[in-house]
Protein backbone atom coordinates (compact mmCIF):
# COMPACT_ATOMS: atom_id res chain seq x y z
CA UNK A 1 0.00 0.00 0.00
CA UNK A 2 1.25 3.46 -0.86
CA UNK A 3 1.52 6.31 1.59
CA UNK A 4 0.01 9.67 0.67
CA UNK A 5 1.33 12.65 2.66
CA UNK A 6 -1.24 14.08 5.00
CA UNK A 7 -2.44 17.51 3.98
CA UNK A 8 -2.42 18.70 7.59
CA UNK A 9 0.83 18.74 9.54
CA UNK A 10 1.01 17.29 13.07
CA UNK A 11 0.16 19.89 15.72
CA UNK A 12 1.89 20.14 19.09
CA UNK A 13 -0.07 19.01 22.13
CA UNK A 14 0.14 20.52 25.62
CA UNK A 15 2.08 17.49 26.88
CA UNK A 16 5.85 17.49 26.38
CA UNK A 17 7.05 15.47 23.42
CA UNK A 18 3.53 14.49 22.32
CA UNK A 19 2.14 15.51 18.88
CA UNK A 20 -1.41 14.99 17.68
CA UNK A 21 -1.88 13.69 14.12
CA UNK A 22 -4.84 14.98 12.11
CA UNK A 23 -6.46 12.22 10.05
CA UNK A 24 -7.28 12.76 6.38
CA UNK A 25 -10.79 11.63 5.53
CA UNK A 26 -11.46 11.82 1.81
CA UNK A 27 -14.96 11.75 0.35
CA UNK A 28 -15.06 10.41 -3.22
CA UNK A 29 -18.07 11.97 -4.91
CA UNK A 30 -19.46 9.86 -7.77
CA UNK A 31 -21.59 12.03 -10.03
CA UNK A 32 -24.19 10.59 -12.36
CA UNK A 33 -27.49 11.49 -13.96
CA UNK A 34 -29.76 9.65 -11.54
CA UNK A 35 -33.15 8.16 -12.30
CA UNK A 36 -36.59 7.80 -10.77
CA UNK A 37 -36.81 5.22 -7.98
CA UNK A 38 -40.49 4.54 -8.69
CA UNK A 39 -43.40 5.56 -10.88
CA UNK A 40 -44.29 8.56 -8.71
CA UNK A 41 -40.80 9.97 -9.22
CA UNK A 42 -40.86 9.89 -13.03
CA UNK A 43 -42.46 13.28 -13.61
CA UNK A 44 -40.41 15.22 -11.03
CA UNK A 45 -37.26 13.56 -12.36
CA UNK A 46 -38.11 14.73 -15.88
CA UNK A 47 -38.88 18.21 -14.60
CA UNK A 48 -35.53 18.43 -12.81
CA UNK A 49 -33.76 17.30 -15.98
CA UNK A 50 -35.36 19.82 -18.29
CA UNK A 51 -35.25 22.63 -15.75
CA UNK A 52 -31.43 22.48 -15.75
CA UNK A 53 -29.97 25.45 -17.62
CA UNK A 54 -27.29 23.13 -19.03
CA UNK A 55 -30.04 21.18 -20.80
CA UNK A 56 -32.40 24.01 -21.79
CA UNK A 57 -30.72 27.38 -21.90
CA UNK A 58 -33.81 29.58 -21.68
CA UNK A 59 -33.94 32.10 -18.82
CA UNK A 60 -36.43 31.71 -16.02
CA UNK A 61 -39.40 31.64 -15.80
CA UNK A 62 -39.58 30.37 -19.39
CA UNK A 63 -37.40 27.34 -18.66
CA UNK A 64 -39.59 26.43 -15.67
CA UNK A 65 -42.79 26.46 -17.72
CA UNK A 66 -41.19 24.56 -20.62
CA UNK A 67 -39.83 21.94 -18.20
CA UNK A 68 -43.32 21.56 -16.76
CA UNK A 69 -44.76 21.09 -20.24
CA UNK A 70 -42.14 18.56 -21.35
CA UNK A 71 -42.34 16.54 -18.15
CA UNK A 72 -46.14 16.31 -18.44
CA UNK A 73 -45.95 15.42 -22.12
CA UNK A 74 -43.30 12.72 -21.70
CA UNK A 75 -44.55 11.29 -18.40
CA UNK A 76 -46.76 8.52 -19.80
CA UNK A 77 -44.13 7.11 -22.18
CA UNK A 78 -41.37 7.43 -19.59
CA UNK A 79 -43.46 5.61 -16.98
CA UNK A 80 -44.06 2.79 -19.45
CA UNK A 81 -40.33 2.50 -20.11
CA UNK A 82 -39.43 2.46 -16.43
CA UNK A 83 -42.19 -0.10 -15.83
CA UNK A 84 -40.23 -2.44 -18.11
CA UNK A 85 -37.42 -2.26 -15.53
CA UNK A 86 -39.63 -2.90 -12.52
CA UNK A 87 -41.00 0.62 -12.13
CA UNK A 88 -37.83 2.64 -11.64
CA UNK A 89 -34.23 3.10 -12.70
CA UNK A 90 -31.42 0.71 -11.65
CA UNK A 91 -28.82 3.47 -11.85
CA UNK A 92 -28.59 4.13 -8.11
CA UNK A 93 -28.16 0.45 -7.08
CA UNK A 94 -25.51 0.11 -9.81
CA UNK A 95 -23.73 3.24 -8.58
CA UNK A 96 -23.80 1.95 -5.01
CA UNK A 97 -22.08 -1.25 -6.21
CA UNK A 98 -19.44 0.81 -7.99
CA UNK A 99 -18.99 2.96 -4.88
CA UNK A 100 -18.46 -0.06 -2.64
CA UNK A 101 -15.97 -1.65 -5.02
CA UNK A 102 -14.01 1.58 -5.47
CA UNK A 103 -13.97 2.25 -1.73
CA UNK A 104 -12.57 -1.23 -1.06
CA UNK A 105 -9.94 -1.06 -3.80
CA UNK A 106 -8.53 2.37 -2.97
CA UNK A 107 -8.45 1.49 0.72
CA UNK A 108 -6.19 -1.45 -0.18
CA UNK A 109 -3.85 0.78 -2.15
CA UNK A 110 -3.61 3.76 0.21
CA UNK A 111 -2.83 3.04 3.84
CA UNK A 112 -2.97 6.37 5.67
CA UNK A 113 -6.19 7.90 4.40
CA UNK A 114 -9.79 6.97 5.21
CA UNK A 115 -12.12 6.90 2.19
CA UNK A 116 -15.85 6.88 1.69
CA UNK A 117 -17.73 7.08 -1.62
CA UNK A 118 -20.92 9.11 -1.99
CA UNK A 119 -23.25 8.81 -5.02
CA UNK A 120 -24.35 12.27 -6.15
CA UNK A 121 -27.19 12.26 -8.65
CA UNK A 122 -28.04 15.32 -10.67
CA UNK A 123 -31.78 14.92 -11.18
CA UNK A 124 -33.03 12.54 -8.49
CA UNK A 125 -32.17 11.30 -5.03
CA UNK A 126 -29.56 11.30 -3.60
CA UNK A 127 -29.06 14.75 -5.08
CA UNK A 128 -25.68 16.46 -5.23
CA UNK A 129 -26.67 18.57 -2.23
CA UNK A 130 -27.46 15.36 -0.29
CA UNK A 131 -24.02 13.96 -1.06
CA UNK A 132 -22.38 17.23 0.03
CA UNK A 133 -24.20 17.19 3.36
CA UNK A 134 -23.47 13.50 3.92
CA UNK A 135 -19.76 13.98 3.21
CA UNK A 136 -19.52 16.86 5.65
CA UNK A 137 -21.50 14.97 8.30
CA UNK A 138 -19.08 12.04 7.88
CA UNK A 139 -16.24 14.42 8.69
CA UNK A 140 -14.56 14.69 5.31
CA UNK A 141 -11.41 16.79 5.31
CA UNK A 142 -11.48 17.05 1.51
CA UNK A 143 -13.11 15.51 -1.53
CA UNK A 144 -12.31 13.92 -4.86
CA UNK A 145 -14.91 14.77 -7.51
CA UNK A 146 -15.15 11.81 -9.89
CA UNK A 147 -17.90 11.95 -12.53
CA UNK A 148 -19.24 8.67 -13.83
CA UNK A 149 -19.27 10.33 -17.25
CA UNK A 150 -16.06 9.20 -19.00
CA UNK A 151 -16.44 11.88 -21.67
CA UNK A 152 -16.74 15.48 -20.49
CA UNK A 153 -19.73 17.56 -21.53
CA UNK A 154 -21.15 20.86 -20.41
CA UNK A 155 -24.52 19.09 -20.13
CA UNK A 156 -23.34 16.39 -17.73
CA UNK A 157 -20.03 16.77 -15.89
CA UNK A 158 -20.00 20.57 -15.92
CA UNK A 159 -23.58 20.74 -14.66
CA UNK A 160 -22.80 18.37 -11.78
CA UNK A 161 -19.62 20.23 -10.80
CA UNK A 162 -21.46 23.55 -10.82
CA UNK A 163 -24.13 22.09 -8.57
CA UNK A 164 -21.46 20.75 -6.20
CA UNK A 165 -19.90 24.19 -5.87
CA UNK A 166 -23.31 25.58 -4.89
CA UNK A 167 -23.58 23.22 -1.94
CA UNK A 168 -20.06 22.47 -0.67
CA UNK A 169 -16.97 24.36 0.41
CA UNK A 170 -14.84 21.28 0.99
CA UNK A 171 -11.36 21.45 -0.55
CA UNK A 172 -11.49 19.19 -3.58
CA UNK A 173 -9.61 17.70 -6.49
CA UNK A 174 -11.49 17.04 -9.73
CA UNK A 175 -11.21 14.47 -12.49
CA UNK A 176 -12.94 16.03 -15.49
CA UNK A 177 -12.72 13.14 -17.97
CA UNK A 178 -11.13 9.80 -18.81
CA UNK A 179 -12.26 8.86 -22.31
CA UNK A 180 -9.22 6.92 -23.46
CA UNK A 181 -7.56 5.50 -20.36
CA UNK A 182 -6.08 2.03 -20.77
CA UNK A 183 -8.15 0.26 -18.10
CA UNK A 184 -11.36 1.96 -19.29
CA UNK A 185 -10.70 0.87 -22.88
CA UNK A 186 -9.84 -2.65 -21.76
CA UNK A 187 -13.13 -2.87 -19.84
CA UNK A 188 -15.13 -2.23 -23.01
CA UNK A 189 -12.93 -4.45 -25.16
CA UNK A 190 -13.27 -7.33 -22.68
CA UNK A 191 -17.07 -7.01 -22.67
CA UNK A 192 -17.27 -6.86 -26.46
CA UNK A 193 -15.02 -9.87 -27.01
CA UNK A 194 -16.85 -11.94 -24.40
CA UNK A 195 -20.29 -11.40 -25.88
CA UNK A 196 -18.90 -12.11 -29.36
CA UNK A 197 -17.28 -15.35 -28.25
CA UNK A 198 -20.36 -16.39 -26.24
CA UNK A 199 -22.38 -16.01 -29.46
CA UNK A 200 -20.07 -18.38 -31.31
CA UNK A 201 -17.68 -15.77 -32.73
CA UNK A 202 -19.76 -14.83 -35.80
CA UNK A 203 -17.63 -13.69 -38.73
CA UNK A 204 -16.91 -10.00 -39.33
CA UNK A 205 -19.54 -8.37 -37.13
CA UNK A 206 -20.40 -4.70 -37.48
CA UNK A 207 -19.61 -3.05 -34.16
CA UNK A 208 -21.66 0.00 -33.24
CA UNK A 209 -20.38 2.20 -30.44
CA UNK A 210 -23.48 3.99 -29.22
CA UNK A 211 -23.25 7.16 -27.13
CA UNK A 212 -25.92 9.49 -25.81
CA UNK A 213 -26.51 12.22 -28.37
CA UNK A 214 -26.36 15.99 -28.02
CA UNK A 215 -27.78 18.84 -30.08
CA UNK A 216 -25.32 19.94 -32.74
CA UNK A 217 -25.39 23.50 -31.41
CA UNK A 218 -23.85 22.31 -28.11
CA UNK A 219 -20.88 20.81 -29.96
CA UNK A 220 -20.59 23.89 -32.19
CA UNK A 221 -20.33 26.02 -29.03
CA UNK A 222 -17.11 24.22 -28.05
CA UNK A 223 -18.30 21.19 -26.08
CA UNK A 224 -15.64 18.44 -26.46
CA UNK A 225 -18.03 15.53 -25.86
CA UNK A 226 -18.20 14.17 -29.42
CA UNK A 227 -14.43 14.45 -29.87
CA UNK A 228 -13.91 12.61 -26.59
CA UNK A 229 -16.32 9.85 -27.64
CA UNK A 230 -14.15 9.42 -30.74
CA UNK A 231 -11.07 9.14 -28.51
CA UNK A 232 -12.82 6.41 -26.49
CA UNK A 233 -13.65 4.44 -29.62
CA UNK A 234 -10.11 4.81 -30.97
CA UNK A 235 -8.67 3.46 -27.72
CA UNK A 236 -11.00 0.43 -27.67
CA UNK A 237 -10.55 -0.23 -31.37
CA UNK A 238 -6.83 -0.92 -30.89
CA UNK A 239 -7.79 -3.90 -28.71
CA UNK A 240 -10.20 -5.52 -31.18
CA UNK A 241 -9.79 -7.58 -34.37
CA UNK A 242 -8.46 -5.38 -37.17
CA UNK A 243 -10.98 -6.58 -39.77
CA UNK A 244 -14.12 -5.56 -37.87
CA UNK A 245 -16.34 -2.84 -39.32
CA UNK A 246 -16.55 -0.27 -36.52
CA UNK A 247 -18.87 2.75 -36.43
CA UNK A 248 -19.90 5.47 -33.96
CA UNK A 249 -23.53 6.43 -33.50
CA UNK A 250 -25.72 8.39 -31.10
CA UNK A 251 -29.00 7.64 -29.38
CA UNK A 252 -31.76 9.19 -27.24
CA UNK A 253 -32.60 12.18 -29.41
CA UNK A 254 -35.24 14.49 -27.94
CA UNK A 255 -36.97 17.44 -29.64
CA UNK A 256 -36.76 19.06 -33.08
CA UNK A 257 -33.19 20.39 -32.98
CA UNK A 258 -30.46 18.98 -35.19
CA UNK A 259 -28.51 16.37 -33.21
CA UNK A 260 -25.12 14.86 -33.81
CA UNK A 261 -25.27 11.66 -35.81
CA UNK A 262 -25.67 9.23 -37.30
CA UNK A 263 -28.32 7.93 -34.97
CA UNK A 264 -28.08 4.41 -33.56
CA UNK A 265 -31.44 3.51 -35.07
CA UNK A 266 -30.25 4.66 -38.50
CA UNK A 267 -27.20 2.43 -38.18
CA UNK A 268 -29.38 -0.56 -37.26
CA UNK A 269 -31.41 0.07 -40.43
CA UNK A 270 -28.18 0.38 -42.44
CA UNK A 271 -27.04 -2.99 -41.09
CA UNK A 272 -30.38 -4.42 -42.19
CA UNK A 273 -29.89 -3.13 -45.73
CA UNK A 274 -26.35 -4.53 -45.76
CA UNK A 275 -27.45 -7.87 -44.34
CA UNK A 276 -24.90 -7.87 -41.51
CA UNK A 277 -25.19 -8.65 -37.83
CA UNK A 278 -24.19 -6.13 -35.21
CA UNK A 279 -22.62 -5.91 -31.79
CA UNK A 280 -23.62 -2.80 -29.90
CA UNK A 281 -21.41 -1.27 -27.19
CA UNK A 282 -22.70 1.57 -24.94
CA UNK A 283 -19.43 3.53 -24.99
CA UNK A 284 -20.64 6.57 -23.00
CA UNK A 285 -22.59 4.68 -20.31
CA UNK A 286 -20.91 3.12 -17.28
CA UNK A 287 -24.05 1.58 -15.75
CA UNK A 288 -27.25 0.06 -17.03
CA UNK A 289 -30.30 2.30 -17.15
CA UNK A 290 -33.23 3.16 -19.38
CA UNK A 291 -31.07 4.03 -22.40
CA UNK A 292 -29.45 0.60 -22.38
CA UNK A 293 -32.07 -1.74 -20.94
CA UNK A 294 -35.01 -0.30 -22.88
CA UNK A 295 -33.73 1.71 -25.82
CA UNK A 296 -30.96 -0.71 -26.84
CA UNK A 297 -32.21 -4.04 -25.50
CA UNK A 298 -35.89 -3.70 -26.39
CA UNK A 299 -36.57 -0.94 -28.93
CA UNK A 300 -33.56 -1.33 -31.23
CA UNK A 301 -33.51 -5.10 -30.72
CA UNK A 302 -37.06 -5.19 -32.07
CA UNK A 303 -35.98 -3.13 -35.08
CA UNK A 304 -33.14 -5.59 -35.68
CA UNK A 305 -35.56 -8.50 -35.46
CA UNK A 306 -37.94 -6.88 -37.93
CA UNK A 307 -35.04 -6.33 -40.33
CA UNK A 308 -33.92 -9.97 -39.97
CA UNK A 309 -30.38 -9.11 -38.95
CA UNK A 310 -28.21 -12.25 -38.69
CA UNK A 311 -27.57 -11.35 -35.04
CA UNK A 312 -27.97 -8.45 -32.61
CA UNK A 313 -25.65 -8.55 -29.62
CA UNK A 314 -25.24 -5.94 -26.90
CA UNK A 315 -22.15 -5.66 -24.70
CA UNK A 316 -22.90 -4.69 -21.09
CA UNK A 317 -21.97 -1.36 -19.54
CA UNK A 318 -18.87 -1.46 -17.30
CA UNK A 319 -20.79 -1.56 -14.02
CA UNK A 320 -18.53 -2.85 -11.26
CA UNK A 321 -16.25 -4.86 -13.57
CA UNK A 322 -12.81 -5.16 -11.92
CA UNK A 323 -10.98 -3.39 -14.77
CA UNK A 324 -13.37 -0.44 -14.58
CA UNK A 325 -12.98 -0.22 -10.82
CA UNK A 326 -9.22 -0.25 -11.42
CA UNK A 327 -9.67 2.66 -13.83
CA UNK A 328 -11.64 4.65 -11.27
CA UNK A 329 -9.11 3.83 -8.55
CA UNK A 330 -6.23 5.01 -10.72
CA UNK A 331 -8.05 8.30 -11.27
CA UNK A 332 -8.81 8.73 -7.58
CA UNK A 333 -5.16 8.07 -6.65
CA UNK A 334 -3.99 10.69 -9.13
CA UNK A 335 -6.46 13.22 -7.75
CA UNK A 336 -5.42 12.38 -4.20
CA UNK A 337 -1.84 13.36 -4.97
CA UNK A 338 -2.87 16.63 -6.68
CA UNK A 339 -5.07 18.54 -4.24
CA UNK A 340 -7.03 21.43 -5.68
CA UNK A 341 -6.43 20.56 -9.33
CA UNK A 342 -8.79 19.83 -12.22
CA UNK A 343 -7.27 17.17 -14.43
CA UNK A 344 -8.03 14.58 -17.08
CA UNK A 345 -6.91 10.94 -17.21
CA UNK A 346 -3.36 11.95 -18.15
CA UNK A 347 -3.02 14.63 -15.49
CA UNK A 348 -3.05 17.49 -18.01
CA UNK A 349 -5.33 18.97 -20.60
CA UNK A 350 -6.64 16.33 -22.99
CA UNK A 351 -8.73 18.48 -25.35
CA UNK A 352 -7.35 20.62 -28.13
CA UNK A 353 -7.54 24.38 -27.58
CA UNK A 354 -10.41 24.60 -30.07
CA UNK A 355 -12.71 22.94 -27.55
CA UNK A 356 -13.45 26.06 -25.55
CA UNK A 357 -15.72 24.38 -23.01
CA UNK A 358 -12.90 22.21 -21.66
CA UNK A 359 -12.83 22.87 -17.88
CA UNK A 360 -9.05 23.26 -17.94
CA UNK A 361 -9.24 26.51 -19.87
CA UNK A 362 -6.98 27.34 -22.76
CA UNK A 363 -3.77 25.99 -21.29
CA UNK A 364 -2.19 22.67 -22.29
Amino acid sequence: MSAIPLENEPAPDDGPGIRLMTSRRVAIILFNLGGPDGQAAVRPFLFNLFNDKAIIGLPQPFRFFLAQLISRTREKLAKANYALMGGGSPILPETIKQAGALEAEISKRVSNVTFKCFPAMRYWKPFVKDAARAAEAWGATDAILLPLYPQFSSTTTASSLKEWRRHSRLPCSTICCYPAGAAFAETHADAIMKIWRDAGSPAQPRLLFSAHGLPQRVIDAGDPYQWQVEQSVAAVRKLLPADWDIRICYQSRVGPLKWIGPSTEEEVHTAGRDGVGIILSPIAFVSEHVETLVELDIEYAQVAKTLNLPFYLRAPAPGAAPRFIDALTDLAERALASPGKVQSENGGRLCAASWGMCPQGASH
